[in-house]
């Protein structure tokens, strides 16, 4: 077993691309290279709340002196002496190019091997980088925890993501107008360990596309092809092809998981999406609970909700479209990027229509019209039912009869019982629809319940659970955090110690900041 500490380096970004030859930290427009080199800032009282022992124990490595990893994940001391950067990327934000951004509160501390596989180290709210603009570089802990959790909890779920392996409490204060509405206060300090293959996004590449810097653009697209789609072989036309190819079957693949377990990520501006179709940037997200394709928990974006719901699928097309855009300097043809774009929509339309169709335990997709499924989401949006319990609850019993299916709809609805009782008839036609269909595909009803419990989750990590998290964790008390983080570890599970956690949000929840409505900053 390998120490945490003692990973072997593997320092292909900083060796293979060019490095900002400016020294001095203080924000800039950087030009002409991938990144900068920057020290995080060291914080008053570093304390370790929470270890990702499980990913710990997936890289079969261990902890031989846990003082010194404080050292290292809360950036006082530097990971086997390797120095520490920031990456230069620019980026859509809410459909408007925004120029350079970058790395504004994160430095990758490390790049390793684990297992033999490329890994990166990332601190986030570890302090400022040339690319923070006005902000200060750190995070707070609300919006640390939130990181912290639903990185593991996605992990779980079999959702495509960045992991996170540390949790670390800073000991200073940070300034923070949580809604942006007028009313900074101070707020506790804390750092995330996050780790991925990569953390390149669409945005590293547009960066210098926008810029004209071709040579580099063909720098990284190479790297990135040679450490992460090797199977692609070498550069040229063809393989950008389908490299291009590739990243938008992982953004698709992605969206999919979203869709399925009810994740909206809230920002999902060119610069938060993966070039390895991983979720990346755990900031204003929130959970389904009362199905709501318009729904967005984002305050700002709460105005024409763009990254709501029901537009995720459309709004990862629209960045792949920018990341055409970006690779076409090195392609220097429209028509075999538009042709890859255009097979998206039907790519995705069967994708999801699959796993819906699991979902509710039809393993003939072929045989289920689409409009079967749409009557489905628009009885759930009418009848205001919580996703995750619904489609849990339709998986421990099918087919015991309308009066059975009906306390489902009653168990699982916000509404009251006359608004719900509107709906009874559409959902009886559809509930025998449904049962026929069951019925035709003669599925053994053991073997249908179970599968139909590893596509559906009996617990996520909704926003009033991270919530009661932080209210605890900023009273000193972590022992949420670390409860919800042993739960998540085995969403599909029954759990019954863990009962109490599968619930609908409670009353208290529906407009309470932190629940309904988050901030870029959360």
């Amino acid at each position: 077993m390998q120490d945490l500490l003692k990973l072997d380096i593997h320092a292909i970004f900083t060796e293979e691309l060019p490095a900002d030859s400016n020294l001095v930290n203080y924000p800039r427009q950087v030009e002409g290279v991938c990144y900068s080199w920057v020290d995080p800032k060291t914080p008053s009282q570093p304390q370790m709340l929470h270890l990702s022992q499980t990913l710990v124990d997936e890289w079969k490595a261990g902890i031989s002196d846990s003082e010194e990893l404080l050292k290292v994940m809360s950036g006082t001391k530097r990971y086997q002496g390797f120095q520490p950067y920031a990456m230069c990327y620019g980026g859509h934000q809410f459909g408007h190019w925004a120029g350079q951004l970058g790395d504004g509160r994160a430095i990758n501390i490390a790049d390793v091997l684990v297992q033999g596989q490329p890994m990166q180290l990332q601190l986030k709210g570890a302090g400022p980088t040339p690319y923070s603009r006005t902000a200060d570089g750190f995070a707070v802990l609300r919006s640390s925890i939130r990181e912290y959790l639903c990185s593991e909890a996605m992990h779980h779920l079999g959702v495509p993501t960045t992991r996170a392996l540390s949790l670390v409490k800073t000991g200073d204060l940070v300034m923070r107008d949580m809604l942006y509405n007028g009313n900074p206060a101070e707020e506790q300090g804390a750092i995330v360990c996050r780790v991925a293959p990569s953390f390149i996004r669409f945005g590293n590449f547009q960066i210098f596309a926008a810029r004209g810097e071709k040579e580099i653009l063909k720098q990284l697209v190479d790297h990135t092809i040679a450490h992460h789609y090797a199977h692609l072989g070498s550069p040229s036309k063809e393989t950008y092809l389908a490299f291009f190819q590739e990243v938008l079957d992982k953004t698709k693949n992605m969206i999919v998981h979203w869709q399925r377990v009810g994740f909206v990520h809230g920002v999902m501006n060119t610069d938060n999406l993966s070039i390895l179709g991983l979720t990346i940037d755990y900031g204003p997200y929130g959970w389904l609970e009362d199905y709501n394709p318009g729904w967005t928990p984002n305050t700002t974006d709460a105005q024409h909700s763009r990254y709501r719901f029901g537009n995720q699928p459309n709004i990862a097309v629209w960045n792949l479209v920018q990341l055409a855009n970006a690779l076409y300097p090195l392609i220097e043809e429209v028509e075999p990027l538009q042709a890859i774009l255009d097979g998206y929509k039907d790519a995705y339309m069967r994708d999801y229509h699959a796993m819906m169709t699991a979902k509710l335990g039809l393993y003939h997709a072929d045989q289920v019209e689409e409009n079967f499924i749409n009557q489905l989401t628009e009885l759930m949006t009418d009848t205001e039912l919580d996703m995750t319990i619904f489609f849990r609850e339709l998986s421990t019993q099918i087919d015991l009869g309308f009066d059975a299916f009906w306390k489902i709809v009653e168990k699982t609805s916000y509404m009251d019982g006359a608004a719900m009782n509107q709906n009874k008839v559409k959902w009886q036609t559809w509930y025998l629809d449904y049962v026929a269909r069951i019925t035709k595909e003669d599925f053994d009803s053991i073997a249908r319940q179970q599968k139909m419990q590893t596509i559906n989750p009996k617990y996520v990590l909704r926003n009033y659970m991270a919530q009661l998290a932080i209210d605890a964790a900023n009273k000193g008390d972590y022992t949420v955090v670390d409860e919800l983080y042993q739960l998540l570890l085995k969403p599909y599970d029954e759990q019954p110690s863990y009962e109490k956690w599968y619930a609908k949000r409670p009353e208290w929840a529906r407009t309470k900041v932190g629940c309904s409505m988050l901030s870029c900053s959360s």
